[in-house]
């Protein structure tokens, strides 16, 4: 069986080019998290990620800062031997970020899904919107922080398969 894997990132975006800034990934056994040192700087960055996102970060002596190249590579281990599934949530540039660790898309390792499957869409296959969701839900907790967004997404997850088993 598949692991799942919840993706969020944290990006530079400026309507040319996206950056990645940080990113996440959660499974049920698993957390993976870093920052990447090169590919963006905090002068890029809009007015924003300058407020909602900069601060959330580590301080740059945290081993959480890595290169891009050392942050797929260890991606690339975590996925090893598996064929993950990939879920997140609004989940469009995260996935683009994701895929650019390694290049193009088809430059992805072999057994990677080509796609992430979103978690908002499924929630608009199933008539819910964030505003019906369980309080906990609601309300994300450290939001605009890679990790905290991977767990939520995985919490969110869990909730729906709950809600389809019921419906």
């Amino acid at each position: 069986m598949a692991t799942k894997w919840f993706l969020d990132t944290e990006f530079h975006e400026d309507g040319r080019i996206i950056d990645l800034i940080s990113i996440a990934l959660v499974s049920d056994e698993t957390e993976y998290y870093a920052v990447a040192l090169d590919g963006w700087t905090r002068d890029q960055c809009n007015p924003w990620v300058k407020e909602n996102v900069l601060p959330k970060l580590p301080p740059n002596s945290d081993p959480a800062w890595r290169t891009r190249a050392r942050i797929a590579h260890e991606i690339t281990d975590l996925f090893m031997g598996d064929k993950p599934e990939v879920w997140g949530y609004f989940a469009a540039y995260d996935w683009v970020v994701f895929c650019q660790l390694f290049g193009k898309m088809i430059d992805l390792p072999k057994g990677f899904p080509m796609y992430c499957r979103d978690l908002k869409q499924e929630m608009g296959r199933l008539g819910l919107k964030k505003e019906n969701l369980p309080a906990s839900l609601q309300h994300q907790t450290n939001q605009h922080n890679a990790l905290s967004d991977a767990r939520w997404n995985r919490d969110l997850w869990r909730y729906l398969q709950t809600y389809k088993a019921l419906c």
